[in-house]
């Protein structure tokens, strides 16, 4: 019985390497997401002399938010991969956050970053509010605040968690 317990530990635990399917996938999506970026890139350099102020803003917006899922991407990749599949080996020296996001850092850092990410397409769409309803502006105002008012109940839980563990210690 001792044996059979251990092969289905084994397994659980081997288990855990199927994630990295999904992680490489990730690598290959910011691949994509990168010649994407070019494009958007090339567009707005193109435009650079044709823009006026607000459509210059709303491109730039535009890469910023790019840039901002793309560091996403990176971050659930190598703090999941670390967190959950293996350690980096030698890694440290390149990447200081390595080893310093636990799962629960993690969730808070990457609902900082889809409010982040939000922001900008809330300001986005402000900036061409003329084309929306008001009942849609309402709508994803609303959306808006249920991100960030997640990310704050996530910082709170997760500081109460820290004192938690501190009393422990």
């Amino acid at each position: 019985m001792k044996s059979l317990e251990l092969l289905l530990e084994r397994i659980i635990l081997s288990s855990r390497w199927i994630l990295v399917i999904f992680y490489l996938g990730l690598a290959a999506s910011l691949a994509i997401y990168a010649v994407s970026f070019g494009y958007k890139f090339l567009k707005v350099a193109a435009g650079v002399f044709d823009y006026d102020e607000a459509d210059m803003i709303l491109a730039i917006l535009g890469l910023i938010d790019a840039a901002l899922v793309a560091s996403l991407i990176v971050m659930v990749m190598i703090s999941g991969y670390e967190n959950f599949v293996s350690r980096f080996d030698k890694a440290d020296d390149e990447v200081s956050f390595l080893g310093k996001l636990d799962s629960g850092s993690l969730k808070i850092k990457v609902a900082s970053s889809i409010v982040a990410i939000s922001s900008i397409h809330l300001l986005q769409i402000f900036l061409n509010a003329t084309q929306y309803e008001n009942a849609k502006l309402m709508w994803l105002t609303i959306m808006h605040l249920a991100f960030v008012a997640s990310a704050l109940l996530l910082g709170y839980l997760e500081r109460i968690m820290a004192k938690a563990k501190s009393k422990e210690a």
